[in-house]
């Protein structure tokens, strides 16, 4: 019987979580099948495309639990999208008339491999599948198992993707500094903008984090120590509609109670209106090669300061970013647990001739599961009505 190739291959934004996964499955591989030959592609499926990877050496092997204490890919990440045919010819992954589908299924039957590890979002694991049924046409059998990755926790059905909960920690500690800004000037408007495209999880969840940590604080009134200075006055995510005239009168008394008005943005609130009105302008709006809005490119953070420090007579406005701060942490323990769960799981899979995501199943419960590729889709939506979000927001004067 022939030894299985395992390959791993990493793709998309960085999450708390993706050496800490490779370690894991490198490290189960030696200890359950330790004659396994590992390979991992670097960059992603620009890697896979020019056929390059280095293969795990037993001093790696030896030692793969190191990587539980890093962040980032220890195998490098990039945004390649196999379908996107003029993207991949425009970089030079593949050559003019090549189909790159074509081109990485090649690879991997060139390069041997019999299992291929994907650890990315719904677009990373997506196209695993595409690779796994064009290769299925050829005769050549390919055990794809996906591991869910996104610090904006929105892939359906998956309940809780890897590194969510370390993003939104880091994102609370990431704040605790910038808010002693408060007492740099007097109406000072600051803005926490936070990552999350089309799902608000992550910047709900970090603002109910700090919250939790600005709890475990105890205050001086007396001066200008007040808790109310450091706590949050309002948090913007796509899921809620927001009226800013209604907003404005709001957040104008808590600037004149409390000399500062700070703010928890997702950085997909309002893209649509921000888009829009630089399109009237005639500017250039730039996307990748998903077709994605490049939003560190469009600011939105500078837009809502600007728009809303006129209007609150801010003497000072503030914008400041905690994504790459919070999405290239170490996993927190939370989330090493969850890791290693399903690393486990998704070697037994791939022992079993099983293809498909692990995760906590929506639809099972909350089980980590193997999930059939044709259910994994991008763009879940934060749940709102949940009991925590909704005493928050209750608690900061958003909602009544």
């Amino acid at each position: 019987m022939a030894k299985d190739k395992v390959a791993i291959l990493t793709a998309g934004g960085m999450a708390p979580c993706i050496s800490a996964t490779i370690g894991r499955l490198i490290k189960k591989y030696t200890e359950i099948v330790p004659d396994t030959e590992i390979i991992g592609y670097l960059n992603g499926y620009k890697g896979l495309l020019l056929g390059n990877y280095i293969s795990i050496p037993q001093s790696v092997r030896n030692s793969a639990e190191l990587l539980y204490n890093f962040g980032g890919s220890v195998f490098g990440n990039s945004r390649v999208r196999l379908t996107n045919i003029a993207d991949c010819v425009k970089k030079g992954y593949v050559k003019k008339g090549e189909n790159p589908l074509q081109v990485a299924a090649e690879q991997l039957m060139k390069d041997g491999v019999t299992i291929l590890y994907t650890i990315g979002g719904d677009d990373t694991n997506i196209a695993a599948a595409e690779l796994a049924d064009y290769l299925a046409l050829t005769g050549y059998i390919l055990i794809v198992v996906g591991i869910p990755k996104t610090v904006d926790n929105d892939v359906e059905p998956i309940h809780q993707s890897l590194g969510a909960w370390t993003a939104a920690e880091q994102g609370a500690i990431f704040f605790e500094n910038i808010a002693n800004e408060n007492t740099t000037s007097s109406r000072q408007l600051i803005i926490h903008e936070v990552m999350g495209r089309y799902c608000g999880w992550l910047t709900a969840t970090t603002a109910y984090e700090y919250r939790k940590r600005l709890n475990k604080k105890t205050f001086l009134p007396d001066i200008l120590l007040a808790k109310e200075r450091w706590d949050i006055d309002a948090v913007y995510i796509p899921e809620i509609p927001l009226n800013i005239n209604k907003e404005l009168e709001r957040l104008n008394r808590l600037m004149d109670e409390k000399d500062n008005v700070n703010i928890f943005l997702s950085e997909g609130a309002g893209i649509e209106t921000i888009v829009a009105e630089m399109e009237s302008k005639g500017e250039e709006i730039r996307r990748d090669a998903f077709g994605h809005v490049r939003i560190d490119e469009i600011n939105p953070g500078q837009w809502f300061a600007g728009k809303f420090s006129k209007l609150l007579k801010a003497e000072k406005d503030l914008v400041q970013k905690s994504g790459y701060f919070a999405r290239s942490a170490a996993p927190n323990k939370r989330d090493l647990d969850l890791i290693f769960q399903t690393a486990d799981m998704a070697l037994e899979a791939a022992l079993n001739g099983q293809s498909g995501v692990i995760g906590m199943d929506e639809d099972n419960n909350n089980k980590i599961s193997v999930i059939n590729f044709s259910r994994i889709k991008g763009g879940k939506p934060f749940d709102t009505n949940q009991k925590w979000f909704q005493e928050m927001m209750s608690e900061i004067g958003q909602i009544r």
